[in-house]
């Protein structure tokens, strides 16, 4: 009886490990094509120019307009270590810093923090998807590798809900991980994050206090379905 029981405690245990190793694995695939295809483009981005968003398209009827050009490398959801997902997605413009334009994706208030050297984000009253609630959407990377900003002049530290339409240029991208000498590729960072019910944004670093992107943008950009599919309008 003893024995009976180890034994399907063990088969129990096995099970888990198993499925829990299944996940990860897909998971760790669906990232592994992706840096497979980041690597391809990073390479040879005129090679892959079929692979490429443009500034200010709108794929189909999504309220919200590509932010910038480039290869959307990285999606909402992509996990890069253990217990971490991603907030939003990357486009990577393949070219050095400052040189690819990041434009709003949608006209709101824009705000600047004092310390941020490379991130602005736009309050949206009104969610164009859920009319109801407020919404943000947050630009980081706009910085060179030391720091220096690469945002618009027009919107120095402090700026506080400053409106802006759609489509006004917000900076350029660019390497700046936030932290001087260790440099991200050149990208933008985006991501659409929840309102904390009090008129302030919430912490963009927690993949549930952010929106998957796919609807506003009108591509697939869910890393649970989307296992390896180039993302690009039709």
């Amino acid at each position: 009886m003893i024995r009976r029981r180890i034994l399907l405690i063990g088969l129990a245990a096995a099970v888990l490990v198993g499925a829990a190793g299944y996940f990860l694995l897909r998971r760790w695939t669906s990232n592994s094509i992706r840096n497979q295809y980041l690597g391809e483009w990073l390479r040879d981005p005129q090679g892959h120019a079929d692979w490429r968003v443009q500034i200010g398209e709108r794929c189909g009827d999504a309220p919200f307009q590509m932010p910038t050009n480039g290869y959307i490398g990285y999606l909402w959801g992509d996990s890069f270590r253990l217990g971490q997902s991603h907030q939003g997605i990357d486009i990577f413009g393949g070219t050095p810093p400052g040189e690819v334009e990041v434009r709003s994706a949608y006209a709101g208030y824009i705000s600047r923090l004092p310390d941020w050297k490379s991130s602005v984000i736009v309050r949206i009253p009104s969610d164009p998807l859920q009319p109801d609630r407020q919404i943000w959407t947050y630009y980081t990377h706009m910085a060179e590798a030391d720091g220096t900003s690469l945002i618009d002049a027009a919107f120095p530290p402090g700026t506080s809900d400053v409106f802006i339409p759609a489509g006004t240029l917000l900076g350029h991208q660019g390497n700046y991980s936030g932290t001087v000498g260790s440099p991200t590729g050149v990208h933008l960072h985006f991501s659409i994050v929840l309102d904390d019910g009090r008129g302030k944004f919430r912490n963009e670093l927690e993949i549930q206090n952010t929106l998957d992107p796919s609807p506003y943008l009108g591509l697939m950009l869910n890393a649970k379905e989307n296992k390896g599919v180039i993302p690009t309008c039709p």
